[in-house]
C-alpha cells in the first residue's frame, strides 16, 4: 500500500534509510583524459610502458664507454677511439653507458679528449627512471587532479577508468514541453531533468534523459521500467504529491515497492524513495526549486555512497537581515544572497517560492533552519553555506531597494571586473532600513516628499546623523501601462496591479491618487502587489490587470502602450564611509559610462542630463 506524504519522516532517516536499504555498488566507465579531471579511479591503473622506454642522455655531451675513461685526468689526458655526440634527451646507443658534459671535452677533427674518469651510468637517464611498465600510477578511489592528466598521457593511458553511477532521468507531465520551446498557456518548459543531468554529470553521473512521458500509469510504468533495466538509479521528475495526476508513487508500488513518500523538508516534502529490482528509485517534485532541493540534499549525499566525491559547500557565519519564521517539524531550506559589507557578512533570504526559478540564479548562498527550530531573527547570525566560491561572494555587491531594468545592465556592466552584483527589489523604503542597519552596499531610491524634492527628505529622516551620498542613475519616466492605452483619469473602472507597500512607484501612485481626489478604494486591484516594473507589464499585457503603474522602459520591453504620469530621480543611496570600497567604485564608474549612457537612451523613458552627478546628505 502506498504511504502518502502525508506521514512523512526527517531528512536525516532519510539519508540512513538509502544507506541501509541500498547495497550502492557503483559502474565503471572509460573517459578520455581531456573530461577525467576530478572523477574517481574504479581500480588502479598502471603504466602501459616504462617512462623513459630507453636510456636517455641527461646532458648535452658525449656518450663514453665508463670503462675505457679510467685514468683521464688533467696530468694525463685521454683521448677516446669510439663515442657518439648526444644531446638531452637523445638515445644513448646501447653500446655505452655514460655521458660526458660538452663542457669538460676537448674536440679536434672529430676527435676526442677527456681529462677527467666518467662513473658508469653519469648523465643518464635509465630506463624506466620515472616508472617502470605495469608500475602503478594510480591507486583505486582516487580522484584525478588536473595537474596528474599529463602523467597518465605520459604514461599511456587515455581512456582511464573512472566510478559512475548511472542514473536515468524520466520525466513526466502531459503539460511539459522541451527546453527552446516557447510554451503555450497551460504548458511548462521541462526544466527539472535539465537541472538534474547537469549537477549528477559534475558529480561524476552518467546520466540519461528520456522522453518526456504523458499523464497516464501505463505509459509512466512503461518508462520507468526501461529506465530501471538500463540505470543504477531512477529519477522520475514530477507526479510525486497528492493530485489527480500524480502517478508516480502508484506505480513504483506496482512495479517494486514505496519506501518513503514524503521527507521534512521545505520545499521538497513529497519526494519518494521507491525500490523496484533492488534499485532506488526517486520521485522529484514537479516544482523547479523542490526539486533542486531534493537534488542537493538527498540525491547528491547519497551519491558519495557509490564513492563519487560529493564536496560539502562551505559555510560562512553571516548576520540575517529578515526574520525567517517556519512552523516546528521540518528542516527548511532558503535560498539567499551573501555579501560582506564593510567587516562583516550579512545573508539576505530570498523569496521562497518553490516554483520561483529567478531566486535561484539570484542566489549565492542558502541557509538551513533546523526542524526543532521556529525560524530566525532579523539580525541574528546564522550559517550561510556557499553556492559559489569564497572569494566571489566576498567581491558580491549587495544592492537593495528600489526595482529598475537598468539595475541589470549595470550589473552586467561591471562583472567583467569580477564584482556580482546582487539585487534585492525591497522598493526604496526597504532599501533606506537596509541602508540604516548597513546591510547593504547601496540602496537605490525614488522617494518624493510633500515638498516635491527627492530622497534627501527620507534619508536625513531616517538615518540623522549619518554622512550619505546619492548618485543620479537617471531621471525617469513613470505612467499607466495598459494594453488599451488607458489614462491616470481612467483607473476607477479598470483592474489595476499595484507595487508593494514601501516603494516609490507606490508612493508616488499615492501621491497623485490624492493630488487627483481619487479614492483608491474605488480602484478594482488596488491592494494587489508586486515586486518589480515588468512584473506589472506582465500581468497586464497578460490580462491579468487592465493597467499598471511602472516606468517606461518596461512598458517598452513588452510593446505595450504608456501614458506618462511624472518624472522622478531615481538615485543611488550610499553611506560615505562605504565610498572608497572598490566594488561602489566600480558601479558609478559605470553609471557615469558612455555605455551606460547608451543603454538609458535605447530603453527609453530616461533622461541622462543629471545621470552620475553626485551629491552629499548630511
Amino acid at each position: 500500500m502506498v504511504k502518502r506524504y502525508l506521514s512523512v519522516i526527517s531528512l536525516d532517516d532519510a539519508l540512513s534509510l538509502l544507506s541501509r536499504e541500498f547495497s550502492c555498488i557503483p559502474s565503471s566507465v572509460p573517459v578520455p583524459l581531456e573530461g577525467v579531471c576530478g572523477r574517481i579511479t574504479s581500480g588502479p591503473i598502471f603504466a602501459r610502458y616504462s617512462v623513459p622506454e630507453i636510456h636517455l642522455a641527461a646532458m648535452d655531451g658525449i656518450a663514453v664507454r665508463s670503462r675505457e675513461t679510467i685514468g683521464a685526468s688533467e696530468q694525463h689526458p685521454l683521448t677516446l677511439s669510439k663515442t657518439a655526440r648526444v644531446n638531452t634527451g637523445n638515445v644513448v646507443p646501447p653500446e655505452y653507458d655514460a655521458v660526458i658534459m660538452i663542457e669538460d671535452v676537448w674536440e679536434a677533427d672529430g676527435i676526442y679528449t677527456i681529462r677527467k674518469s666518467a662513473a658508469p651510468w653519469q648523465h643518464v637517464r635509465p630506463a624506466g627512471e620515472d616508472l617502470a611498465e605495469s608500475e602503478m600510477v594510480m591507486p583505486s578511489s582516487h580522484r584525478i587532479r588536473a595537474h596528474e592528466i599529463g602523467a597518465l598521457a605520459t604514461y599511456g593511458i587515455t581512456h582511464p577508468e573512472v566510478i559512475t553511477v548511472r542514473v536515468g532521468l524520466v520525466p513526466t507531465g502531459s503539460e511539459l514541453v522541451l527546453a527552446g520551446t516557447r510554451p503555450a498557456p497551460g504548458q511548462v518548459v521541462e526544466s527539472n531533468t535539465v537541472m538534474a543531468k547537469a549537477m549528477l554529470n559534475e558529480a561524476g553521473a552518467t546520466c540519461t534523459r528520456y522522453p518526456v512521458v504523458e499523464d497516464k500509469p501505463e505509459k509512466i510504468r512503461d518508462a520507468i521500467a526501461n529506465a530501471v533495466r538500463e540505470n543504477d538509479i531512477v529519477i522520475v521528475s514530477a507526479g510525486s504529491s497528492a493530485g489527480t495526476k500524480d502517478y508516480t508513487a502508484d506505480v513504483i508500488a506496482e512495479l517494486g515497492e514505496v519506501l518513503v513518500h514524503g521527507v521534512a523538508i521545505k520545499p521538497g516534502k513529497p519526494v519518494i524513495i521507491g525500490r523496484i529490482d533492488k534499485k532506488p528509485v526517486i520521485g522529484l517534485p514537479g516544482y523547479p526549486l523542490s526539486a533542486l532541493t531534493v537534488l542537493r540534499e538527498i540525491v547528491l549525499p547519497f551519491l558519495r555512497n557509490y564513492g563519487l566525491f560529493i564536496p560539502e559547500p562551505g559555510c560562512i557565519r553571516a548576520q540575517i537581515t529578515t526574520a525567517v519564521a517556519k512552523e516546528i517539524g521540518s528542516d527548511e531550506f532558503v535560498l539567499c544572497t551573501l555579501g560582506k559589507v564593510g567587516s562583516r557578512w550579512v545573508v539576505s533570504p530570498q523569496s521562497k517560492g518553490a516554483g520561483v526559478q529567478m531566486s535561484g540564479v539570484r542566489a549565492n548562498a542558502y541557509i538551513r533552519v533546523p526542524k526543532a527550530s521556529e525560524g530566525f531573527d532579523a539580525g541574528g547570525e546564522v550559517d550561510a553555506r556557499l553556492m559559489v566560491p569564497a572569494s566571489e561572494a566576498a567581491n558580491a555587491l549587495l544592492i537593495t531597494g528600489s526595482h529598475d531594468p537598468v539595475i541589470d545592465y549595470l550589473a552586467d556592466l561591471i562583472r567583467p571586473q569580477g564584482i556580482t552584483l546582487l539585487s534585492t527589489h525591497a522598493g526604496s523604503m526597504g532599501g533606506i532600513l537596509a541602508l540604516k542597519k548597513d546591510e547593504c552596499h547601496a540602496a537605490p531610491t525614488h522617494l518624493l516628499a510633500d515638498d516635491g524634492s527627492y530622497n534627501t527628505a527620507y534619508l536625513e529622516k531616517y538615518l540623522p546623523g549619518t554622512d550619505l551620498d546619492l548618485v543620479c542613475i537617471a531621471e525617469r519616466q513613470q505612467g499607466i501601462v495598459s494594453r488599451d492605452g488607458l489614462s491616470f483619469r481612467d483607473l476607477a473602472n479598470h483592474t489595476f496591479i499595484n507595487r508593494q507597500r514601501g516603494s516609490g512607484t507606490r508612493m508616488l501612485f499615492d501621491y497623485e491618487l490624492k493630488k487627483a481626489r481619487i479614492d483608491p478604494t474605488l480602484i478594482p486591484g488596488y491592494e494587489r502587489e508586486v515586486t518589480t516594473h515588468i512584473a506589472v507589464a506582465l500581468a497586464v499585457k497578460s490580462g491579468e490587470a487592465d493597467a499598471g503603474m511602472c516606468v517606461f522602459s518596461a512598458a517598452k520591453a513588452l510593446g505595450l502602450p504608456f501614458v506618462p504620469v511624472a518624472q522622478e530621480r531615481y538615485e543611488l543611496a550610499f553611506r560615505k564611509e562605504h565610498a572608497d570600497d572598490p566594488r561602489l567604485s566600480a558601479l558609478i564608474t559605470a553609471i557615469r559610462s558612455p555605455a551606460f549612457r547608451e543603454i538609458l537612451n535605447r530603453l527609453g523613458g530616461y533622461e541622462t542630463a543629471e545621470t552620475g552627478q553626485q551629491r552629499a546628505v548630511r
